[in-house]
């Protein structure tokens, strides 16, 4: 930092001032720092001369004197710098303050004399006043000499002359020197070129491996970034996979569900209607009149009965059984026997109380009518059903069918016999319980 003169300006030239001026009795003054700060302040001041001006000084400080002094050569006034730097001052403290001798010089101006001390040696009065002794340019005393100014001192010698005689082998050292340093110059531009040259190659072979190297950096990283896409399509193509595969079982567990649902619905559906046709059969079983017999009788314009026709129980409809059953079907078949060997005992017993010719004539009539009647005959379709269950006819009297094909023109005659059109233009009896109305 710069050196601070201003704090303590008017102390400090009112100080300086004392000194030049010749008339004023004080002949040194000394200046120093306020602590380790570079602000200057006024030490001391006095009118001793050097001999006081010394035992002021302080080997731990940094300190500046001015002092007027008379040479001894021309007995006028002349004028002592001293930049005193102590021996215990620290390194770092000498550093900074010697930047501050040149704004010290410029403050203390018309300084014959500057003198850098550090230690006692340095500032004895008397190498101080030789110093202004040489510096005072007439190394002689006016008084003592102005009297043999003009007297004769005999003759004189030689007059001194500049000339020199010129000699080739020094002209050719010369000459030879400053050869020298031209090639020596010549010489070092030289290597300075070869240095540059050989830094520029040095740096542009770095510059060579850095870009090797960030393009073998850039590559590495490009390989790294491919595999993690490649192991994130992986991934995502497995999970695709396993949510596929978790759809698909979820799918066919639905659908299993869903067939068992179905085959309970139609086990229900079956149970309830072998419930029916059972209910059906025993309904009909107790009835004293076969339907059959009845219709027949009808066709040939009778009336039966009780006592013309014995009580027998007509052959009743079975639904289909399973067919994983066996058991079911067997009882089926047996149920469909038993029923149409019956109908065939009570055939006999019931024409022993009708006449032979009448009994075959509308038989005939019933055969040509199941036979030649068809669907377009009827102005209409009537009553229709739809079938729930396979039925095959006994005889002609009966028609055959099978389960979702439509009745058309029901003939509701009994409670579990009906008659009607079967898809193929046949008309005849059907169990009443195989069919469900629409």
């Amino acid at each position: 930092m710069a050196v601070n003169l201003s704090k303590n300006g008017p102390a400090l030239t009112a100080a300086y001032k004392e000194v030049v001026d010749e008339k004023s009795n004080t002949n040194w003054v000394l200046f120093t720092y306020e602590g380790n700060s570079d602000d200057i302040r006024l030490a001391e001041k006095g009118d001793g001369g050097l001999e006081e001006l010394v035992e002021e000084l302080n080997s731990g400080k940094v300190m500046y004197a001015f002092c007027r002094v008379l040479d001894p050569n021309s007995g006028l006034s002349k004028y002592v710098l001293i930049n005193w730097t102590g021996e215990g001052v620290k390194d770092a403290r000498k550093g900074i303050c010697a930047n501050h001798v040149s704004s010290i010089g410029n403050f203390l101006k018309g300084a014959h004399v500057t003198v850098n001390a550090r230690a006692d040696e340095d500032v004895e009065p008397e190498v101080i006043m030789q110093k202004v002794a040489k510096a005072s340019g007439a190394n002689y005393n006016f008084h003592k000499e102005a009297s043999s100014r003009f007297q004769d001192s005999g003759p004189q010698g030689p007059v001194g002359s500049v000339y020199q005689k010129t000699n080739a082998m020094s002209e050719i050292r010369k000459t030879n020197k400053d050869n020298f340093w031209a090639q020596a110059e010549k010489e070092e531009e030289k290597r300075q070129k070869e240095e540059r040259r050989k830094a520029d190659e040095e740096r542009k072979l770095l510059e060579t491996e850095r870009k090797d190297r960030e393009t073998k950096e850039a590559a590495l990283r490009d390989k790294r970034d491919k595999e993690r896409s490649s192991q994130i399509d992986q991934q995502k193509k497995y999970q695709q996979k396993q949510e596929d595969e978790s759809k698909e079982q979820e799918k066919q567990r639905w659908e299993e569900k869903e067939e068992d649902q179905a085959a309970q619905k139609k086990a229900v559906k079956r149970g309830e209607s072998v419930e029916k046709a059972n209910e059906a059969a025993s309904v009909i079983s107790q009835r004293a009149l076969n339907p059959r017999e009845m219709f027949k009788q009808r066709e040939r314009g009778m009336t039966p009965s009780d006592s013309d026709v014995p009580p027998a129980a007509p052959a009743s409809p079975q639904p289909e059984p399973d067919v994983d059953d066996g058991q079911s079907r067997c009882e089926y078949g047996e149920q469909e026997a038993a029923p149409q060997e019956q109908w065939k005992e009570e055939a006999p017993a019931a024409n022993v109380h009708v006449q032979e010719p009448a009994y075959e004539e509308p038989t005939q009539v019933e055969e040509i009518k199941s036979c030649e009647v068809t669907p377009e005959e009827t102005s209409e379709k009537g009553t229709c059903a739809r079938a729930l269950y396979d039925y095959q006819a006994a005889d002609d009297t009966e028609i055959s069918f099978d389960p979702d094909e439509i009745i058309t023109g029901i003939e509701m005659i009994d409670e579990g016999w009906w008659r009607g059109y079967n898809p193929d233009g046949h008309f005849g009896m059907f169990p009443a319980n195989y069919v469900e109305l629409m």
